[in-house]
């Protein structure tokens, strides 16, 4: 069980909300369908209403058809009508902080905003960064001609 002592995050008043968050993306990875690669990734996203929707990595045998946990979290969550996130957890089968994908990063940027990513270790820390560390200088609408 995640517990406070274990961020790594110097922004204390997220914690509780971080600490369940981290869980239920723990929780996630046991719904992965890794057929390929044996790798297990789960994802919480947390709305701006506190809402939750998970997600797990699910492998298609042509590999590019593969979603991962992140992707398959946002498309549930805008699919049943939420619009704004304050923050998105990713446990993996990585011993170490397992970040999204480039494919992740994009689409976490172009619509959940600026939110933050919290990645969870074996020892159930948390790192925590906000997505524009993790893409800097995304591509965006405003890059639309």
């Amino acid at each position: 069980m995640l517990n406070e002592t274990s961020i790594l995050d110097s922004k204390k008043e997220r914690i509780m909300d971080y600490t369940t968050l981290a869980q239920k993306a723990v929780e996630a990875k046991s719904k992965a369908l890794p057929t390929y690669s044996n790798f297990h990734v789960g994802s919480a996203l947390l709305t701006e209403n506190d809402e939750l929707f998970i997600g797990c990595n699910i492998e298609s045998s042509s590999y590019s058809l593969t979603i991962c946990a992140e992707r398959t979290a946002i498309f549930k969550a805008i699919s049943e009508g939420a619009r704004k996130f304050k923050a998105i957890a990713i446990a993996a089968d990585a011993p170490g902080f397992c970040p999204p994908c480039g494919a992740c990063r994009q689409v976490i940027s172009d619509l959940c905003g600026d939110i933050d990513v919290v990645m969870i270790d074996h020892s159930d820390n948390l790192k925590i960064m906000k997505i524009s560390e993790l893409l800097p200088l995304a591509f965006s609408d405003k890059d639309l001609v």
